[in-house]
């Protein structure tokens, strides 16, 4: 991202915009989508990527106004630089209006830090799209504690982060003393045991209030007549129930299960991932479509099935001869 004053000029130039901007796209502004070197050649290459990858059109862009005077040369300057990064400027200026007053060379900086634990410069869009705080973060504070975290507490080797972050760009805005840590304490507590899994398949966890969303869903599975050993079991069983909304998911679907399927707890119980299916698209269509056929299939097997199993399933599958267990 280093770049001359004379070559940001001529890339920010209203008037030559659409014809510069082809030279931009090759300027050293951008990122080779390539994967980062070795760490004494981890600065930004040359890029080869088509100017349809830039998600805003930069000359009609409101800060791009020739109009408005109140807007920096720098300010534009950054504008290009998320622009040609393929990040969404507008949005990032308004999830992040510290970026507004950020230099170009912290910003810099914590590009070169993230590539150099790993993380690809393809990568970027997404990650910095998510969560553009992330270039206004203290490196030092902010960003190396959770680096430092995911290998220490952990365990996931420096070869992992980028999997890790590109699974959940959140744990780099995440305080690690006052959110990854309690909320890792808690999952242990409850029988969270295989660290290599909570990173790479459920890190979400990790960014969950404790107080505000991992607490308050147990104690729902509790309230409904499981026991807290029972819910704790479900939970440990089918993680992403940490991850559903109470009122959008569990109550409504708990509904039909109750009233439309007439099921038994028991048999949540032992198949929690009931809660990770489509209401509309799939519980009611195939619970309904099982009636008709005068079947009662077993919750794993109506919703677990593919489209071509279930019509061989009911094709095959004499009337009342499955429980629904």
């Amino acid at each position: 991202l280093k770049a001359t004053s004379s070559s940001f000029s001529l890339c920010l130039s209203l008037s030559l915009l659409t014809s510069t901007m082809s030279a931009a796209l090759s300027s050293s502004l951008y990122i080779s989508p390539k994967k980062p070197s070795c760490p004494q050649q981890s600065q930004f290459t040359t890029l080869s990527t088509k100017p349809t990858t830039i998600k805003t059109t930069l000359h009609s862009h409101p800060l791009f106004s020739v109009t408005d005077q109140t807007v920096t040369l720098q300010m534009k300057e950054k504008i290009l630089c998320l622009e040609l990064m393929g990040i969404d400027s507008g949005k990032a200026l308004s999830l992040n209006p510290y970026l507004r007053s950020a230099s170009l060379d912290s910003i810099e900086s914590v590009l070169h830090f993230l590539q150099s634990k790993g993380i690809y410069p393809n990568d970027l869009p997404r990650i910095l799209g998510m969560c553009p705080t992330i270039l206004t973060s203290d490196i030092r504070t902010e960003l190396n504690p959770v680096f430092m975290f995911l290998s220490s507490d952990l365990h996931v080797p420096e070869n992992g982060f980028r999997r890790v972050i590109k699974k959940c760009p959140r744990l780099l805005i995440s305080s690690v003393e006052d959110q990854l840590k309690p909320a890792l304490f808690y999952l242990q507590r409850l029988g969270f045991r295989d660290l290599d899994a909570l990173a790479h398949q459920d890190p979400v966890l990790l960014v969950s209030s404790v107080e505000h969303t991992l607490i308050p869903k147990l104690r729902f599975l509790e309230s409904i007549g499981f026991s807290r050993s029972e819910a704790i079991g479900m939970i440990l069983r089918c993680p992403a129930l940490f991850t559903f909304s109470i009122e959008n998911n569990f109550k409504p679907k708990l509904d039909y299960f109750m009233s439309g399927i007439k099921g038994k707890l028991e048999n949540l119980k032992e198949f929690p991932q009931y809660f990770a299916f489509s209401l509309e698209k799939r519980i009611k269509p195939r619970h309904m479509e099982s009636m008709e056929r005068g079947l009662e299939l077993p919750l794993s097997l109506m919703l677990k099935s593919t489209d071509e199993q279930f019509e061989q399933l009911l094709l095959l599958t004499k009337p009342s001869s499955v429980a629904n267990v």
